[in-house]
């Protein structure tokens, strides 16, 4: 069964670690298929720890792990106690993340593009950002290519170009960046709006050599088709609400197709 929705499926989002390691994944092989010969597609990771006392709630399971005992002791009247709490243990949480670099064999594995899945982790403030962030500097200023594609709503924009350099009437909901390192002062943007077919971008490898292309359609719709992502509860709002014309516009989709 293929997503009600034309484009990006919004409810996916609430599945974002499932759907992230799916499309690295997919898009991996789906760009081995057509590369030159001498360039591979290899998927790395990254690991940092997610700590639930910092400022973010990535992932906000609080496990109970101790009930104090009741106190069988008498007390006076006067004296004001205190309710008993429940004690919670908070543990920092690894996470690993997964992206793509297209490598080169016959120059030492030389990275000729990264592309990049952007994850809520890395929108939000904390370790996971200020890792991307890094990890992105280094790319950019080693002379590697960058392929960032954003399919969240949610959370602050990480691209390597800003968003004020975007017109305001092509800010859609996801979008994509591409960079290549014999442009440094030119980025090519993808807006991608949730009422249409998400695009095919194009993938730049070394600079004499043509572009791969990545399906970006075709990979959601194979996530949510390997993924039995056909069960989503649509008769509920999507996580984060969608807003004005769009959430209009997705209830009267679903409601057309019995969903809601």
């Amino acid at each position: 069964m293929k997503s009600p929705f034309p484009g990006m499926d919004p409810y996916l989002g609430s599945h974002w670690r499932d759907v992230h390691s799916r499309l690295v994944i997919y898009a991996a092989d789906h760009l081995q298929s057509s590369l030159p010969s001498d360039l591979r597609a290899r998927v790395e990771e990254r690991v940092f720890v997610e700590s639930e006392l910092g400022q973010r709630g990535v992932f906000p399971d609080v496990r109970v792990v101790e009930r104090p005992r009741q106190s069988g002791e008498a007390v006076a009247v006067e004296e004001i106690t205190a309710t008993d709490p429940l004690v919670t243990h908070l543990a920092d949480e690894p996470v690993t993340e997964g992206y793509i670099e297209i490598v080169d064999v016959g120059t030492g594995n030389r990275v000729v593009p990264a592309i990049e899945f952007i994850s809520l982790a890395n929108k939000t403030p904390g370790e996971g950002r200020t890792l991307y962030v890094q990890k992105q500097q280094e790319l950019w200023g080693g002379g590697v290519n960058l392929v960032e594609i954003d399919s969240l709503r949610k959370g602050e924009r990480v691209f390597s170009m800003s968003e004020y350099r975007i017109p305001p009437q092509y800010r859609t909901p996801y979008q994509i960046v591409v960079r290549r390192s014999w442009k440094p002062m030119q980025a090519e943007y993808y807006p991608a709006s949730l009422r249409e077919r998400l695009p095919i971008i194009s993938v730049p490898l070394r600079e004499t050599d043509d572009d791969a292309k990545l399906d970006l359609q075709a990979l959601i719709e194979q996530c949510y088709r390997n993924g039995a992502y056909d069960d989503l509860n649509y008769s509920v709002p999507a996580n984060p609400p969608l807003e004005g014309d769009d959430d209009a516009w997705a209830s009267a989709l679903l409601g057309e197709k019995g969903l809601r």
